[in-house]
């Protein structure tokens, strides 16, 4: 008897909130389930973000002001799902884990709500996302089932790249499958996160515990995603759901595009009521020759403003700016002096409308059966919140077995051996 589901993939992108991209999950979930869809799958680094182009102000040994700016966005992006920096496994899952005095739930919410959504809907969810957790932020996915809700997470064992600067590694623990019953359809299945599909070892301990659907979040746009994919889809005989966001640079929140702007815009919000705190106390600096800048202290109240009159030369030492453009200064809470380095030729000028509509990332979500065959997409250049559906037959996966398990009859365990750390790579029950 066939073993069919309805599957998708959404290629969606990240809006300028998290607040903002959780009501676009719900509103393409309930799309999902009005096609019938029983299971969908969200793009990496959906909810918080995948921080494209952003350098978070980095270079060997040096760190720019402006680059922890950055972080201290991306970090109050991420959600709080209330777990712990180690991971705690089933005893999060099974909400064990102690609440604070007075607080219903762990974390900041997102979990109860993307159960929410998945209840409501009758959809099981998938989706990519950035966790908070302690000091650190982890790339993480989750799946969501109608009926019992959470059902596990992972985080990503290998940050890519940059990717390492922002996201801490996850345990090789979380690539632990989960089984799920979908209609009467025993569904095994697992995610590997964009460039982990490239670590054969990853991919061959997802394949240990027999799954049947593979999930592939990403941020991979390369021409090279669609083969990778298909590869995988042979190799395990299984179906692959990958899905990616479809991004124009115009779709990247400010924080990223323009940092020094955003940054000051950050500053100048509060330096309205600091002002007020200070009695309208004014603040100079002026630029040497060289370019370097002196940040002048701010004037007691009483004190003659006129007496460090930017670029005064009649004062002793001072240093005429010369008609260069006077930095910004800006004065904290706690009468600290932040002091605006001036741009560099070409920096925070607009963009132009031609690099607005410029694809940072082209998409490619496909859907891939168990022996290769593309059932759907990849979508490229598709910005449009694409729902790529796909009627499937679970029993294709058996049927592929015939001549390839990868790991079972042609694993020979007499000859290699595989173990991962805190994993039990046994078929789940």
């Amino acid at each position: 008897m066939p073993q069919r589901l309805k599957l998708a993939v959404a290629q969606s992108r990240t809006l300028d909130t998290t607040q903002d991209t959780l009501k676009a999950l719900e509103a393409t979930t309930k799309r999902a389930a009005a096609n019938g869809v029983d299971l969908v799958l969200f793009p990496e680094a959906y909810l918080g973000g995948y921080p494209r182009t952003c350098t978070f102000g980095a270079a060997v040994g040096a760190r720019d002001p402006n680059g922890r700016d950055q972080f201290l966005h991306y970090f109050h992006d991420a959600v709080d799902l209330g777990d712990t920096p180690v991971g705690a496994g089933d005893a999060w899952v099974d909400r064990k884990l102690p609440l604070a005095k007075g607080s219903s739930v762990r974390g900041d919410g997102t979990r109860e709500e993307l159960e929410r959504i998945a209840r409501e809907t009758g959809v099981f969810l998938v989706t990519g996302l950035v966790e908070r957790a302690g000091g650190s932020l982890y790339c993480a996915v989750v799946y969501v089932c109608p009926r019992l809700g959470m059902l596990g997470k992972r985080r990503k064992v290998m940050p890519t790249g940059t990717e390492r600067l922002v996201w801490a590694q996850g345990a090789a623990s979380t690539l632990k499958a989960v089984v799920t019953d979908i209609k009467g359809v025993r569904v095994t299945l697992a995610a590997a996160i964009c460039w982990e599909n490239l670590m054969p070892l990853t991919r061959f301990a997802i394949y240990s515990q027999n799954v049947n659907l593979y999930l592939a979040p990403t941020a991979d746009a390369r021409d090279t995603w669609l083969p990778l994919m298909r590869t995988v889809a042979c190799e395990s005989r299984a179906f692959v759901l990958s899905s990616n966001q479809c991004v124009r640079r115009k779709h990247l929140p400010e924080w990223v595009r323009n940092p020094a702007v955003a940054a000051k815009k950050e500053v100048e919000k509060k330096d309205h009521a600091v002002e007020h705190k200070l009695g309208g106390r004014r603040r100079s600096t002026v630029t040497t020759r060289e370019g370097h800048e002196i940040c002048l202290p701010a004037v007691p109240n009483g004190t003659s403003s006129s007496a460090i009159e930017d670029g005064d030369e009649s004062r002793p030492n001072s240093i005429s700016p010369r008609g260069r453009r006077k930095s910004k200064i800006t004065e904290t809470p706690e009468h600290h002096e932040i002091c605006w380095p001036e741009p560099k030729a070409g920096q925070d000028h607009p963009v132009s409308s031609d690099e607005d509509e410029e694809f940072v990332c082209r998409g490619g979500s496909c859907i891939i059966s168990p022996l290769g065959d593309v059932l759907g997409g990849p979508l490229w250049e598709d910005d449009s919140d694409g729902l790529l559906v796909v009627d499937v037959d679970f029993e294709d996966c058996e049927r592929g077995r015939l001549d390839l398990d990868v790991a079972g009859s042609y694993a020979r365990h007499d000859a290699f051996k595989l173990t991962v750390e805190g994993l039990d790579l046994a078929p789940p029950p």
